[in-house]
Formats: C-alpha cells, structure tokens, sequence
C-alpha cells in the first residue's frame, strides 16, 4: 500500500517542511518553497549507497592498482583531474550557459573513445541530430561513442547495463526525472535521488561519469548542497560567454588537489588547451598607472596576472567600490589601511578593480600588488618598469610573508621580470637569483610603495 505524503522542499537548501513558508528558516531565501508529493512504499527497501559490499581490511592492504587512470585527451583537464580519470569516479561540471562545458565533454567522450573504450552521451537537453552537428564541427566522431536522448532515469540504467560503457556523460542532471517521484524535472528531489542513483550505478559499474550542472543567477550550482557531498570532483567552469579564455577549477577533487586550475581558449573547433598562459595575461606595457603584475599560484601552477586599478574623485556619496574578479570584501580593507596607515585621503573617491583575461585571484599575496596598484590610480604615478609585486598586507600595514615563493620568483624570472617586491622574511627563501634580476625585500607598505613608485617615475 502506497502512502502519499505532501511536504514543502526549498529549491535553493533542499530543506523540508510540513507547511508553506514565505522565508526558509534554513538558507533565509524567499518563496523558495514549493510543494511536493512523495510517493513511498511500505514495503520498499531504503536506498544503500552502493551495491557492492566488502568485508574490513587493512588500509595498506588495498591495492591502488584497482584504479588505474586514463587520459581525457586534454593536457589542461587531466592537471584539474590530478592526472586523469578514474573509473568508478562521478565528476559534476557546472558554469554558465554557453561557457563550454558540453564541447569540452564531447571532445573528451571522441578521444577515449578513439582509444578503445566505449562512451555513451545521454543528453536531455538536446536532440542526437543535434550533438551529432557539434561533433562534426568539433572533430569528435568515433565508432565507440554512443549518443542517447533520454530523460527518464530508468531507461538511462537499462542503456547503460546493455552497452557497458567505459565513460557516461549525463547532460545535464536538471533534466532527468525518475518515475517514483512525482515532482517535475530539476527539482530539488529528482537532483537528489537522481544524483544518488547514478553515483550508485557508477560505482557498481565501474564507469567513469561526468555530470553536467546548470548554475543559478549567482553563479552558484544549482540543486541540493548534497550533490556536491555526492560526487568524487566538481569542476566549475569561469569566463564570460563573449570572452576567448576560459578557466576550469577545482571545487572538490577526492583524486587530486583542490584549488587547482586549468586554462582553455574557445576556438572555432572547441575548447583548447593553453599550457602556458602567462604569455596571455601579461600587457605589453609593465609601468602603466595602476597597473601591476601579480604571481599567482593555483594549485601547483604559479600564473602571473594583471591587476588593473582605478581610483577616481565622485562628487556622489556614497562612492562606489566595484570589482568582478577580486573579492570585495578584501578591496574595502585594503582601502581602510591606505586611508589610516598611509594618509590617502582615498575614501571619497570611486574605486574599481579588475583582473586581465577575468580571472579570478583569492589569496593573501595579491594584498601587496593591489594596495600598490589603488596607490599608483590615486597618485597618478607610474609602477616600476619590469616589476612583480607579492606579498600580505597586515591591518597595521606590515607585509606578511606568503606560501610558495620559489614558485612565484621562479615563473617572474621566466617571463622576463627583473624586479621583484617580496616579502622581507621570504627573501630567504629565494636567495639564489640570476645576474640582472633584483629581490626587493619590504617590511611595510610605505617601504613598498617608495619602492614601487620611484619619484622619478611621476608624471
């Protein structure tokens, strides 16, 4: 016998009530609530995580051979992976609509396909007519590879026990449904049961899965936070729609690093890697007014970037502070410092701050250069020519040390740089440099901007 139980569930936390609310208690979101019937059976058994059980044993006596990887056919993707993919693993990649996240997918599908392994696409968006037109133009044919339109979860198993693939691609999991539940696709119950099953069916299967994720208007996944406890890796996808660079990052990887990143450029044919995007971030101009060089480390891989400043008087109050690509919260403290420590009477004026490319930069040795680069805007002095800038700034105004050094001074001498302001307590760290290049220890932020900003570099 069948019991039919009504319950209200919040389509942005997944929290459940027994009545409608106007505000989730949960998340604090309004008229986000929506109800749904659940149909359960009495004598129907609960979910198990999988279907394969084992008896307890020694951790050094599992066999790491049990996982062996196999490449993407993407330098880029198999670096964000922690090399390559792992069968049996759930990967969710999510990003905005049109940011690449299906051309990357079906260039990934056509390579382990051409490499002896079977492949199968489930689109539920999509017509196979229309994934088969984006594999020609992206050059992505193979034998092996299988193209399925399908919505229904059950009918999507069935496909899978019959083809036995090596790799499934679900796009996307907004789209599929199971029958049990009554509420419509995309719903916070169908994502999660729906979710629950396919990590159930990879796992027991041993096929590797990409599931592809829609995202809200905030940019944030869509669905349960319990889907991101789900999978082994989330992959989220940043750049504009109109832009030719793309980044790949890693939320959460249960194989690999987190933080880390890989670096695409949207092409006629697809998505292709760029190994060493330095060379594209950089100006061709180093000692522009507000402009500085930062070395940046995501993950393993040290990546300078630009970072643009400009600060400008406003006879509006309150003045604006708008950034895209550097946390805001970080901008207003830097200005409090330049304002209490340095006397920068920067608080009534307009500041906007932005990154080359619209990467995104989230650590404390981008303190340095951007409190420089705000500095150089509202003086309206240039920065020293051929110059990278890194370290932490303290409420007090002193420059902290920073993690990876080497890393950072390492890549700044590669590309050419041959002033380098650091941290005085990294400085040795990276004693060891080559003829020409110059460390510039600083132990405060007015000791960095004398540096930073010689006299004769004014206009």
């Amino acid at each position: 016998m069948a019991k039919a139980k009504t319950k209200f569930v919040c389509q942005e936390c997944g929290a459940e009530f027994s009545k409608w609310l106007g505000k989730c208690p949960a998340c604090g979101k309004w008229n986000t609530l929506v109800e749904e019937i659940a149909t359960e059976l009495e004598d129907k058994p609960r979910h198990a995580l999988t279907t394969a059980y084992e008896n307890p044993r020694r951790i050094a006596e599992v066999d790491l051979t049990e996982l062996p990887r196999f490449s993407t056919g993407s330098g880029e993707l198999d670096r964000v992976l922690g090399g390559g993919l792992i069968p049996g693993s759930i990967i969710l990649i999510a990003g905005d609509p049109g940011v690449g996240k299906s051309s990357l997918t079906l260039a990934v599908c056509a390579h382990v396909a051409n490499n002896d392994r079977k492949v199968l696409y489930v689109t539920g968006e999509e017509s196979a007519r229309q994934i088969r037109m984006r594999a020609e133009r992206l050059n992505a044919l193979a034998d092996e590879l299988y193209i399925c339109a399908e919505n229904n979860l059950e009918r999507l198993v069935q496909h899978v026990e019959k083809i036995e693939p090596d790799l499934l691609v679900v796009d996307s999991i907004q789209t599929i449904y199971k029958t049990e539940i009554e509420s419509a696709p995309g719903s916070i119950s169908q994502v999660r049961e729906c979710s629950a099953s396919l990590m159930r069916l990879s796992k027991s299967q041993g096929v590797t899965t990409f599931v592809i994720g829609h995202v809200t208007k905030d940019g944030n996944l869509a669905g349960p936070r319990v889907l991101e406890h789900i999978v082994d890796t989330v992959l989220f996808f940043e750049g504009e729609r109109n832009a030719d660079f793309r980044v790949l990052r890693a939320i959460k990887n249960r194989f690999g690093a987190t933080s880390e990143i890989g670096l695409f450029e949207m092409r006629d044919t697809g998505l292709a890697d760029v190994p060493d995007a330095s060379k594209l971030f950089l100006p061709d101009k180093t000692d522009d007014i507000g402009s500085v060089i930062v070395p940046t480390v995501e993950g393993t891989r040290p990546l300078l970037v630009e970072v643009q400043a400009l600060v400008a008087p406003t006879p509006f109050m309150p003045p604006r502070r708008t950034s895209d690509s550097v946390d805001f919260k970080r901008i207003q403290l830097l200005l409090a410092v330049l304002e209490k420590r340095l006397y920068l009477k920067i608080g009534a004026c307009d500041v906007y701050v932005k990154t080359a490319g619209g990467i995104k930069i989230d650590e404390p040795a981008t303190d340095l250069p951007m409190t420089i680069a705000l500095a150089s805007s509202f003086a309206n002095r240039k920065i020293l020519p051929q110059c990278v800038i890194f370290g932490e700034v303290g409420l007090s105004g002193e420059v902290r040390a920073v993690s990876k050094a080497r890393q950072r001074v390492d890549e700044s001498i590669r590309m050419g740089f041959q002033n380098i302001i650091l941290p005085r307590k990294n400085s040795n760290e990276v004693s060891k440099v080559p003829t020409g290049v110059n460390l510039l220890p600083v132990s405060n932020l007015r000791e960095a901007l004398k540096i930073a900003m010689p006299r004769e570099a004014a206009e």
